[in-house]
């Protein structure tokens, strides 16, 4: 997988969702790499990484590739920050490889098997109506329901054009529906709700308070199956990092500088006049 890295100090790895990339958190990282050596990848399929032939359907083995990146860097340790699809990833990780997670934070967590995908999504998941639908819904989704959820964000554009790179051309339509195949979501997340009770590290949960494609009830359902978690609510959309890179650097920089003793009452602290659950 592709990865850039920036930054020293304690390692944290990014890992973004669908259909973005590791360019989803350059405005966290910017804030971040003073403290962190912060490393974010692209996942198979999108940003500069070429696709596998298991794509998101097969989370242990992408929660193995996450390993081999640790063990190619020689990174003893490090933390590990995920958003939206990225987060079940996450999750697998930190059960699978518990002793080499120090602190988890999970930013609008689209990880339970009730997922309802995003509704252009839908379309092109139904096969015949999606091959056929897919140039049309391609270009509703990156002109339209991508620009709009990424409302506020000082460079939408260049954000925009970064994430729709691994989908142009003459069947890049065709391209984004295939990834979004990844399979059903009471099937591949279905192990996801059992993993948490037994994820044993510090754990911060972010969830927008205006998010149209993760419920709130995700985020909090999480805090309540993690035994050392701390659910924060800002006032955003589905694209936290982007929409809010100031406030989610500033938890995460409290988060996961703190020493074990505080746990996740460090970051609580500083959102005490927000709302925090």
């Amino acid at each position: 997988m592709y990865l850039v890295a920036r930054g020293c100090g304690d390692p944290v790895l990014f890992l973004h969702g669908i259909p973005t990339s590791c360019a989803l958190w350059n405005g966290v990282i910017g804030i971040l790499s003073g403290q962190f050596q912060c490393i974010a990848v692209d996942l198979p399929g999108l940003g500069r990484s070429a696709n596998t032939p298991h794509g998101f359907r097969d989370l242990d083995a992408l929660a193995a590739s996450i390993e081999d990146i640790r063990i190619e860097h020689r990174i003893e340790k490090w933390h590990i920050v995920g958003h939206d699809g990225g987060c079940a990833i996450a999750v697998h990780y930190a059960h699978r490889f518990r002793h080499r997670v120090g602190r988890l934070a999970l930013l609008s967590p689209s990880m339970f098997p009730e997922l309802k995908p995003f509704y252009l999504f839908e379309v092109l998941r139904k096969p015949a109506i999606g091959e056929l639908m897919a140039p049309l819904i391609s270009l509703l989704f990156w002109n339209v329901a991508m620009r709009l959820a990424l409302t506020g964000s000082r460079d939408r554009s260049d954000m925009v054009k970064r994430f729709r790179a691994p989908f142009r051309g003459l069947r890049g339509s065709w391209r984004l529906m295939s990834l979004l195949r990844w399979g059903h979501p009471a099937e591949v997340l279905a192990s996801v709700p059992d993993l948490l009770p037994g994820i044993s590290a510090p754990t911060l949960v972010f969830h927008g308070s205006k998010d149209p494609a993760v419920p709130e009830a995700f985020a909090r359902r999480a805090c309540e199956l993690m035994p050392n978690s701390e659910l924060i609510l800002l006032d955003s959309g589905h694209f936290l990092p982007v929409n809010e890179p100031v406030a989610v650097a500033e938890a995460l920089g409290h988060f996961l500088g703190s020493d074990e003793a505080e746990g996740v009452v460090a970051a609580a602290g500083v959102f005490q006049n927000q709302s925090l659950r």
